[in-house]
């Protein structure tokens, strides 16, 4: 499912009974969640309901990381909050995740003024964690430290 294909969605749908019902059959299309992925760091906080969130990365063909995303929810619409903020950042690098402001879109598509207090701070929380992991993978990462006897043996071989 596509960013613009909820968008699109959601703009066809007037009555809001609808859309949260499209919000929950969004949730049901996620697929099964790994059981060994259940566990307490994974496990999203200030979420009502439980959740958990993976962040995978796979290579693109230009060698940059794309991020790929799991995630689950005992709550039926957050799931279908999961599917819609995956939609937003699956497939994206870090970089672009951090660039996307995941609070505009669920305002835009109208969930924010549609969705109780509690299940808006959760999406907060599950954004901050996919950010939080965006920004470790985005981090760069140290030049190794090069030893004098490193340095040595290389002039050695020159």
């Amino acid at each position: 499912m596509t960013l613009d294909t909820i968008r699109s969605d959601f703009a066809f749908l007037d009555d809001w009974e609808d859309r949260y019902r499209y919000v929950i059959e969004l949730g049901r299309g996620l697929p099964p969640f790994p059981e060994a992925y259940r566990t307490h760091r994974y496990k999203v906080r200030g979420c009502a309901s439980q959740v958990w969130l993976a962040t995978e990365t796979e290579r693109r063909a230009d060698g940059a990381a794309m991020l790929r995303f799991q995630g689950d929810s005992d709550a039926h619409i957050v799931r279908g909050l999961i599917a819609i903020l995956f939609a937003i950042y699956s497939g994206k690098t870090a970089d672009d995740v951090l660039g996307t402001d995941a609070q505009a879109i669920f305002a835009e598509l109208g969930l924010k003024e549609h969705v109780t207090p509690q299940r808006s701070n959760g999406f907060a929380a599950m954004v901050e964690r996919i950010r939080s992991d965006a920004r470790a993978m985005a981090a760069p990462r140290p030049e190794p430290v090069r030893h004098a006897a490193s340095r040595s043996l290389e002039l050695q071989r020159s």
